[in-house]
């Protein structure tokens, strides 16, 4: 398999992806309480509301939202690390 910065930042983000799901999964199994506040609890960087642009003409809106948790970086590490060895 070739090795380019396409390939590795497919695994990074399709990694962060799973571990995404698999962080909303843990929160929504797991009892309120310590673990779930330290293992569930997410950050959210991005422009949130969206941006408007009004122009008259045509009306354009920005806006993302990054929602990151713990095993959101689990899954990016662990998608680095497979590249590495694969």
């Amino acid at each position: 398999m070739r090795k380019t910065g396409w390939t590795l930042l497919m695994f990074v983000l399709i990694g962060g992806l799973f571990g995404g799901v698999l962080g909303e999964i843990f929160r929504v199994v797991t009892p309120p309480g310590t673990i779930q506040n330290i293992f569930a609890r997410s950050l959210a960087p991005g422009l949130d509301p969206p941006v408007t642009l009004d122009l008259v003409l045509i009306k354009v809106t920005f806006g993302f939202l990054l929602k990151m948790n713990f095993f959101t970086f689990v899954g990016a590490i662990l998608g680095f690390y497979l590249y590495k060895n694969l």
